[in-house]
């Protein structure tokens, strides 16, 4: 049952800061507080109300819940004189219950702060503004490096990022100011000496377990900062319909101290306050818890106190004076401040409302107000002086209308079935029988073993436990058909069995059930993996479960961002007014020397605090497949692997992987550009060398050839030397031979001619001869005459050349 207080009896707050100040103002506020939650005008109160279900969830988370509800149940008319069970539970939601704390604990975190103040943000512009200057300017850097020995980057070449993408990447990876680490490891110095890893875990706990976690940090200079776990059972605050908690104006918690503690954190008490302390707060637990649990403490010496905050508002006024010089003066001055219109001397009023935050502790049950004024070393962001921050941080996830729900609270009704079924099992196990043996005494005395003796009733029940064999008659002595001619048979008992095998599917059911409603599945828990499925799949089905339970793991994260970020508001404290700041500066600067200067000035610095958590076992599987594919593309080299294995934040892993993967894929890209002009450039050197080669042949040739062709023009010139001389002296001799031919020839034709006259001359006279002849035959009348010479023809008749000689 969850109760919610409907009235409200807080004194206003719309008056003077003075009266909120007064002792009775404080009072007013203590008990309101009480009457929301220890009223017990529906015979539980508030407070009790969330304790008892607070620590029920608890018994069950444990496996100690009551066993009342499931005797009554079994038990007839509240008799359990014939129940010889075992009533101690089952501890089935303590397994769940650890798988989710256990496996959520286990996920580390890192704390980044971020300066956010103008000077941070304007160094962190200005060395951004630095990169993409060089960026730009990267060649002509390059060219005056290379030609004058300048260098005028501003930052190392060699790690300039590519591109815009690149550069927030680099913004984000890189670019870490000297302040933020100092800032970092200030919040883990405080959180290691708090043992804060011990305190997530409670809360983790109480997140699962109650549904609600809350986390304090208070500030004394003696002390220094310190967190401090929550009981949310101790709890009180005012109504709330956030899951965080953020709209809250009181929050405290219950705290049960011995006297002497009291005494000690309270020094202004006398003894007779601490007397009527005692005694008030006794009448008080005797009236108040007459219906109280056996879980309660009831200790005369020990009483209960309410240690509140209480936030309010308060008005910061200033009289605000002109100067004899024009300058103004501020003089602060309480809200009653209100100078007249007509008021000479140029005041005028100036003030702003501020929140403010009154703490206060008060006996519980009685009127006794232990501390009660405005809050020391209040937490305000430095964005915002005019809000402040409670010194509790509180996160219900699953909390609607003011219900808080958990993932116990979905699950008892089943762990309740799971029990009745196992202390069912245990009934039908104690009535079950084992298997007996039926013995037939008649028909044991009508067998005869054939050596004088009968067949006796151990002797049976020896031969059959041991070999299973039994020795019978089928007829009597007589000759007559006996009916017990098998004296042995065995007694089955089935009927338990079935009922067993029921009650187990019972118990799987609802076991079953708590894994639907959870959402932990076999795969997360490991229990009964499927032998038949893929181990991918088996991955699937653990990463959905994960995703059901991922709200108690983002409440836990919202819980440590708001500690570190009141860690961080508080080291201002620390610095400014802390006995221990030496001794914290030199903790913190003991794991970097560099920042001890940057510690100096911490408190003039406005972080903003983020958690960076490390990827899970499933997150880090689906990065490693990313590398291992870009690997095998040969997208990455094998140093982008390492760097981007070693980036905690998941997203900027896959974001540094794309952009290396792009650079790689540019790279290959002008490389092989850069192959093929230098394959171009190879063949036209190749070319050109060949040009020049066969140039070089040609010359050569040409160079052989025209010193061929002058040795051959010389030795044609001498040839032709040598035919001429030759020539000449053939023509000598062909003129010497021609001019003997030519007297050969004159010679010849004068013959010739001679020749020719001298037959001319005889043709003459031979035809004169004739001619006279002829004549003298036409006068004479004379017959033919043959002119031819007979036998003159024939050069063997006798003829000579005698007559042809000359005379």
């Amino acid at each position: 049952m969850t109760y919610i207080a409907v009235n409200s009896y807080f004194p206003s707050q719309v008056v003077s800061d003075a009266e909120k100040l007064s002792y009775d103002y404080g009072l007013k506020v203590a008990k309101a507080i009480e009457f929301e939650w220890f009223s017990n005008d529906t015979n539980h109160t508030r407070y009790d109300s969330n304790y008892r279900n607070f620590h029920e969830l608890r018994l069950y988370a444990r496996g100690e819940q009551s066993i009342k509800k499931y005797k009554d149940e079994l038990s007839i008319n509240g008799d359990l004189s014939y129940l010889n069970l075992d009533w101690k539970p089952v501890p089935i939601i303590s397994k769940f219950v650890d798988i989710v704390v256990n496996g959520i604990a286990e996920r580390t975190y890192n704390i980044k702060a971020y300066s956010q103040d103008p000077y941070g943000v304007s160094k962190r512009t200005a060395y951004m503004e630095s990169i993409i200057e060089d960026m730009r300017m990267k060649s002509f850097d390059e060219f005056t490096s290379e030609s004058f020995g300048i260098n005028l980057a501003q930052n190392e070449p060699d790690t300039l990022p590519g591109n815009e993408e690149e550069l927030a990447l680099h913004m984000q990876l890189s670019y870490k100011q000297s302040v933020e680490l100092a800032e970092e490891q200030a919040l883990n110095v405080l959180m290691d000496g708090n043992n804060y890893e011990l305190i997530r875990k409670r809360f983790y706990q109480d997140l699962t377990v109650l549904g609600i976690g809350a986390v304090k940090t208070s500030f004394t200079t003696s002390e220094g900062v310190t967190i401090d776990y929550v009981d949310p059972a101790k709890l009180v605050y005012s109504y709330t319909e956030s899951p965080y908690f953020d709209d809250l104006y009181y929050v405290g918690e219950i705290k049960t101290i011995p006297i002497n503690e009291l005494a000690k954190q309270f020094p202004h008490l006398e003894q007779s306050d601490l007397e009527e302390i005692i005694q008030s707060s006794s009448l008080y637990n005797k009236d108040h818890y007459q219906h109280s649990y056996s879980y309660k403490e009831n200790d005369k010496n020990k009483v209960q106190v309410l240690y509140f905050n209480y936030k309010t508002y308060m008005n910061e006024v200033y009289k605000v004076k002109e100067t004899s010089s024009g300058a103004e003066k501020a003089i602060e001055k309480d809200d009653q401040f209100n100078p007249p219109e007509n008021m000479e001397g140029g005041f005028t009023r100036l003030d702003r409302v501020i929140e403010v935050l009154y703490e206060g502790a008060i006996v519980v049950g009685t009127n006794k107000l232990l501390s009660w004024g405005i809050a020391k070393n209040m937490m305000r962001p430095k964005s915002d002086y005019t809000k402040v921050k409670m010194n509790y941080s509180i996160v219900a996830p699953r909390m609607y209308k003011g219900k808080i729900d958990s993932l116990v609270k979905r699950i008892t009704g089943f762990a309740d079935m799971i029990q009745l079924t196992h202390l069912k099992l245990q009934q039908v196990m104690s009535r079950m029988v084992p298997d007996g043996v039926y013995l037939d005494a008649d028909g044991l005395a009508e067998v005869d073993l054939g050596n004088g003796t009968n067949y006796n009733p151990q002797e049976a029940l020896n031969m059959f436990f041991q070999t299973g064999s039994v020795i019978g008659r089928s007829f009597t002595s007589e000759g007559d058909m006996n009916p017990g001619k098998v004296p042995i048979q065995e007694i089955t008992s089935g009927a338990g069995g079935q009922k067993m095998q029921a009650l187990i599917a019972n118990y799987n059911y609802y076991l079953q059930m708590i894994r639907d409603v959870t959402g932990l599945n076999e795969a997360r828990d490991g229990s009964t993996p499927d032998k038949n499925a893929l181990v991918g799949i088996q991955k699937i089905a653990a990463a959905n479960s994960n995703t059901a339970t991922r709200h108690i793991l983002q409440a836990g994260l919202f819980l440590t961002a708001e500690t570190a970020e009141q860690l961080s508001l508080r080291i201002s404290d620390i610095i400014e007014y802390s006995p221990t700041k030496e001794a914290f500066i030199q903790s913190v600067g003991a794991h970097n020397v560099a920042t001890l200067e940057e510690l100096q000035h911490l408190h003039l610095y406005d972080f903003g605090i983020f958690i960076e958590l490390t990827p899970d076992e499933e997150e880090k599987a689906l990065l490693e497949n990313n590398i291992q594919v870009a690997l095998a593309q040969q997208n990455i080299e094998l140093e982008d692997a390492i760097d981007i294995r070693e980036i905690r934040s998941l997203k900027l892993a896959n974001q540094l992987l794309k952009v290396r993967r792009k650079d790689k894929i540019a790279r290959d890209q002008k490389m092989q550009q850069e192959n093929i002009q230098a394959q171009a450039m190879a063949n036209a050197q190749a070319q050109q060398i060949a040009a020049q080669t066969e140039m070089q042949k040609n010359q050569a040739i040409t160079e052989s050839k025209s010193q061929l062709a002058q040795v051959e023009a010389q030795l044609e010139m001498q040839k032709m030397q040598a035919e001429g001389e030759l020539k000449m002296a053939l023509m000598q001799k062909e003129f010497e031979y021609n001019m003997q031919i030519r007297q050969v020839d004159s010679d010849s034709l004068n013959r010739k001619d001679k020749e020719k006259e001298d037959r001319k001359d005889q043709r003459t006279r031979i035809q004169a001869t004739q001619q006279s002849e002829l004549i003298d035959q036409r006068k004479n009348e004379k017959p033919p005459k043959n002119f031819e010479s007979a036998g003159n023809d024939i050069m063997g008749g006798g003829f000579g050349l005698g007559m042809f000689e000359p005379k």
